[in-house]
């Protein structure tokens, strides 16, 4: 079925979340049930992720530019200030590390890991400049061991970072000199790694980018105006739109290339991630259904959209007062079908209100958020269980709904969660993270229920590998299944949720007791302990 406009996709969702209580009334509740992973396909894939910036550390080694965020992180009181000042120019040191890191992995039982390759690391100058052979090496080599070990490597080309002296010279995605520049950066990976590397993603949730660079400002080069932030320069009604014309041009002209000189001998994929929340209506009316639909276009359809049919969302492009960039016709031929697969990240799911028809707080009246305010909360009460991020919390059920509506919007072309992760509200018991067991046992099953229900989704990457830099959290906030003591020596311990994951993954049935005492360290040789130590000296 091909998406052909708003009126006829509106009705599909109003199905969708009109019968959302109907479900949850069945007795149906695989948020209680055990998962296993019979439950999933057969060469389906389990992994976890990571990002350059966010663990590689050896910021200005071996021939690597500063980046982006090198530079930003380094600016004091900027409008997106970091937690503690913290920066990611140690990180996990994950550059000298990478082989005990890659052991984890595999140690773990995964078949796959997501990473990206620092731009500056490979194109410290840009296309002018030269390549750098160095970061090439490092690169080959990470590569190399995860195939030796059986690990199928999904490479990330754009997670965030870029060579400061393209953002400092083009304003960042403003400038539409980018498309070649990445264009080229991409083509450099695709010829050096491409033998081995068969999962592309071009651009790691695009539509959040340009909402924290352009709308909020708070990640760089952190330009917007008021009442979203108070950056010094920018516009957040109009910057963000020309920022992801831009990158979606940029992940078309990479494809292309792909596709013309690479994908032939080398018979990989490519595909793109969108930052992908679940929505519910604030109220029981029709302006918050609507609503809903437009915060799902203003999201994740923002991206995928021209992507699979060559054109924005109409739910974007009717809307009031919001001034879409227009794509000529060979630019729509390119972007039409340039993705092979849909990545999505899911975390969370909020309340949606309409804003058109009365008036809303921080910018929800402004069109380009849609005329929707969202929340995590109504009538006082949480949508579901809090996390360590303000905005994410524990619904289960969401992870269900959002792939339902990606199947049904984009033909049910092929899915990868691409990331999908619990932080504590208390990281301070990190290294006993029943909590963190307990969510991903919940998403997993309403996956494996859409996945029933028909979705193609071929696998599930936690976020994250270990704990890492997050942002503006700095290293407060923790995600991983790996604790990283950044107080000492910045060594490795697994926490209970990487055993279970591992059990999980090897159909093992490793109750909470024995992961618990491995945890401890009170298990004998022959337990799940033993089973996940690393053994890099065998490399």
């Amino acid at each position: 079925m091909k998406f052909t406009g708003g009126l006829f996709y509106f009705f599909s969702l109003s199905v969708i979340l009109l019968s959302t209580a109907l479900v949850a009334a069945q007795s149906f509740k695989p948020d209680e049930e055990e998962i296993q992973k019979s439950q999933f396909p057969d060469g389906f894939l389990f992994g976890a992720s990571t990002s350059s910036y966010q663990i590689e550390g050896a910021y200005h080694e071996d021939g690597k530019s500063l980046s982006n965020w090198d530079v930003y992180a380094h600016i004091p009181g900027t409008s997106g200030k970091i937690e503690d000042n913290e920066t990611g120019d140690v990180a996990d040191d994950h550059y000298h590390r990478y082989l005990e890191d890659i052991e984890w992995i595999h140690s773990l039982g995964m078949n796959a890991y997501r990473f990206s390759i620092s731009w500056a690391r490979i194109l410290p100058d840009g296309k002018l400049g030269k390549v750098n052979q160095r970061g090439i090496i490092f690169y080959n080599k990470l590569i190399d061991h995860l195939v030796s070990k059986g690990i199928e490597p999904f490479v990330t080309l754009h997670h965030n970072d870029m060579p400061y002296i393209l953002d400092a010279r083009d304003r960042g995605w403003l400038s539409p000199l980018l498309r070649e520049e990445f264009a080229h950066f991409a083509s450099i990976c695709f010829k050096s790694f491409g033998d081995r590397v068969k999962h592309w993603i071009t651009f790691n949730e695009a539509n959040m980018l340009v909402d924290f660079t352009y709308i909020q400002g708070v990640y760089p080069p952190a330009r917007c105006t008021p009442p979203f932030g108070n950056c010094s320069s920018g516009n957040s009604d109009v910057e963000p739109l020309i920022a992801m014309h831009n990158i979606l041009i940029a992940h078309a002209m990479a494809v292309d290339i792909y596709r013309r000189l690479f994908q032939p001998k080398q018979h990989g994929f490519v595909g793109i991630i969108a930052h992908c929340h679940w929505y519910e209506p604030l109220r029981d009316d029709e302006r918050d259904l609507h609503a809903v639909d437009r915060v799902l276009a203003f999201n994740a359809a923002w991206v995928l959209d021209p992507l699979v049919y060559g054109e924005y969302p109409a739910e974007m492009r009717q809307c009031p007062r919001l001034e879409m960039p227009r794509f000529s016709p060979k630019e729509k031929e390119l972007l039409r079908g340039s993705i092979d697969f849909i990545g999505l990240n899911h975390y969370t799911t909020l309340y949606a209100k309409d804003c058109f028809h009365s008036p809303c707080p921080s910018g929800g009246d402004h069109a380009i958020r849609g005329y929707v305010n969202t929340t995590g909360y109504r009538d006082g009460t949480a949508i579901g269980e809090l996390t360590g991020v303000a905005r994410f919390f524990v619904v289960p059920r969401g992870m269900e709904k959002i792939i339902d509506y990606l199947k049904q919007r984009y033909n049910n072309l092929p899915m990868f969660v691409t990331e999908n992760g619990y932080s504590s509200p208390t990281p301070q018991n990190e290294l006993q993270d029943w909590n963190r067991i307990k969510f991903h046992k919940g998403y997993l099953a309403f996956l494996a229920k859409a996945i029933r229900n028909g979705a193609d989704v071929r696998g599930y990457f936690i976020w994250s590998l270990m704990d890492n830099f997050e942002w503006l959290s700095g290293y407060e906030t923790k995600f991983g299944i790996v604790y990283v003591d950044r107080n000492k020596t910045l060594g490795r311990t697994p926490k209970p949720s990487a055993r279970w994951f591992s059990s999980f993954i090897r159909n093992n049935s490793h109750n909470e007791e024995e992961i618990s005492a491995a945890s401890s360290g009170h298990s004998n040789k022959n337990t799940l302990f033993s089973q996940l130590q690393p053994k890099v000296a065998e490399m």
